[in-house]
């Protein structure tokens, strides 16, 4: 599968909120590094890290554009309150080893209305 198809496949597992569907498209070492957040290593805490997601906020991801360049997909994204970012994904053997997403955590937050951080 080519990486391009396995983003596509995220974008629907993310859309739906199934933690178990994104967890399945990731290596077991994986790690997933949303430059707002720590690093998270490992599918199992990938899948905890989503699930605590989608029990704080409502997330969708619009897709606004992917690329693919050999073992990379990104895509640029926008959810409906028109919070926007980019993600790069590594992809080999159809699954993702390395995720990295740019967005602002502060607008993230403001637009969930959820606490912020002092």
């Amino acid at each position: 599968m080519e990486p391009k198809e396995v983003l596509c496949l995220w974008v629907e597992a993310f859309n739906e909120g199934d933690v178990d569907k994104l967890a399945a498209l990731y290596a077991k070492d994986a790690i997933n590094h949303q430059v707002a957040q720590e690093p998270i290593t490992g599918k199992h805490a990938i899948r905890d890290a989503f699930t605590a997601e989608f029990e704080n906020a409502e997330m969708v991801c619009i897709v606004e554009n992917i690329f693919q360049e050999g073992e990379w997909a990104i895509m640029e994204w926008k959810d409906p309150k028109g919070f926007r970012g980019c993600g790069f994904f590594h992809i080999v053997k159809g699954l993702i080893v390395f995720q990295r997403g740019y967005w602002d955590k502060l607008s993230f937050l403001k637009a969930n209305n959820l606490p912020i951080p002092q």
